[in-house]
């Protein structure tokens, strides 16, 4: 998926959470091989060249495309696969993968763990006894430093849409080209990475009406930076703020 994984595991039994670890692995390595625009032997680069149907495909591109269709229609269109004719569900698919290594390592008995895909997080449980895990979000205008930190325990998802790390990758789907409105990045939290990341990048998408759309999305909160160094944040974002 272009970009670096990282798997933490806390608690009591981390000790015999190897094999859960490298299944989550495996998982992942699973996802790339089928997903990656970068491979041109991958499914979806088969799917979008019409060497394959969808039918002819592994069920997990079948399972991947809804979900890509259900948040196209919940962004009004803002999230979406389609540019020039091509096929990329990245918008989502990283979260999508992200979440189930999450739910493979919980499943295992990893309680508390905290599985990063470049940047996009979910969490598990907690840091240690009695502590949240605590996410910095990076300042896009000031490299090295952070806008913000976040905490939570439980399921907590933090993922990020703008040009920090990648430059501006994300497209005006009305346009196909980047989007002009000030926005530099977006952060969405939410219970699921799935939902977080097709969410940062429909919001960083839609600009300017992204604070109003997300503060009507049920069990959501939003932090974003602006291209003059200011922050807008939803109402409920505050309770996340660390101390």
């Amino acid at each position: 998926m272009g970009t670096v994984f990282s798997l933490d595991v806390r608690g009591p039994r981390a000790h015999e959470a190897g094999p859960a670890v490298e299944d989550a692995v495996a998982w992942l390595h699973r996802v790339d091989e089928l997903f990656s625009p970068y491979r041109e032997e991958s499914e979806l680069s088969r799917l979008a060249r019409g060497e394959l149907s969808a039918g002819d495909c592994d069920p997990l591109i079948a399972e991947v495309l809804l979900l890509c269709e259900g948040a196209e229609e919940m962004s009004d269109g803002w999230f979406s696969t389609r540019y020039a004719g091509g096929l990329d569900p990245t918008g989502l698919v990283k979260g999508w993968a992200v979440e189930k290594a999450s739910q493979r390592l919980a499943e295992a008995g990893a309680a508390d763990s905290c599985v990063n895909g470049g940047g996009d997080i979910q969490l598990c449980g907690r840091a240690g006894p009695g502590r949240p895990w605590r996410t910095g979000i990076s300042d896009p205008l000031r490299p090295g430093r952070l806008a913000a930190v976040v905490e939570g325990e439980g399921r907590l998802a933090v993922a990020t849409s703008g040009t920090a790390e990648r430059g501006c990758h994300v497209l005006d789907p009305r346009t196909g080209s980047p989007p002009r409105h000030g926005l530099v990045s977006v952060t969405v939290l939410a219970e699921g990475l799935t939902a977080a990341d097709a969410w940062a990048t429909a919001a960083f998408a839609r600009g300017r009406s992204a604070r109003d759309w997300l503060e009507a999305l049920p069990d959501v909160e939003a932090f974003a930076v602006t291209a003059d160094g200011g922050t807008w944040s939803t109402t409920g974002f505050e309770k996340f703020t660390a101390g």
